[in-house]
């Protein structure tokens, strides 16, 4: 194995990102990231209540749904995004400043490794073989390919299934109620008591 083009593109892409995110500091690139998340889950949670306004507007269902998530997500990430940026501006300004910066090239520099891994899942996808020299015998090579094993195996099984069942609320049948069926009388002496609601006399 020997330094080819990959590692170079590897350690360019994670020197940027590194120094991006130092730049901008750790705090702020996780509440970028919280801010992407808390969108995401509320137009997840509350695109439904707010389809039926689109709908009146749009003749296409599965539009409307698109649109109604699309609002929802843009609204909350400028609220969020917003509230974030005040609260990353108060941890850079404050004496734990440069420790937040420090952390924030060590994130980029994670991050630019990570978005390598992912491109080179699809590119052993697309190109399993015959891969150019410079790919394949690059010195990064089994350590982008071990990441992405280790990367895919936390995964779950089937994701885009399990997403699609959540959109269109098919992962589970809905439950019925159905009353329970009665209780079997012990005695004909326990059934007339239930029916009349009084005991039945002994005979004498």
């Amino acid at each position: 194995m020997t330094v080819t083009l990959l590692d170079a593109i590897l350690f360019a892409l994670m020197l940027v990102s590194a120094l991006l995110a130092m730049v901008r500091g750790f705090s702020r690139e996780i509440l970028s990231v919280i801010s992407w998340l808390v969108a995401a889950v509320a137009a997840f949670l509350f695109y439904k209540p707010l389809t039926p306004y689109f709908a009146e507007y749009i003749s296409s269902d599965t539009v409307a749904m698109a649109a109604s998530a699309a609002a929802i997500f843009l609204v909350t990430l400028i609220i969020v995004s917003y509230i974030t940026l005040r609260i990353a501006d108060f941890i850079i300004d404050s004496r734990i400043g440069a420790l937040d910066r420090v952390l924030g090239f060590v994130f980029g520099a994670v991050r630019g490794l990570l978005l390598v891994v992912v491109a080179m899942l699809f590119f052993n996808w697309l190109a399993p073989e015959n891969q150019p020299e410079w790919v394949a015998n690059a010195w990064s090579k089994p350590y982008l390919d071990n990441f992405g094993k280790q990367l895919v195996a936390a995964l779950p099984e089937n994701p885009e299934q399990i997403i699609l069942e959540k959109i269109q609320g098919t992962s589970g049948e809905p439950a019925t109620d159905t009353p329970p069926a009665p209780e079997e009388p012990g005695s004909v002496e326990g059934a007339i008591e239930d029916s009349s609601g009084t005991e039945p006399t002994q005979p004498q």
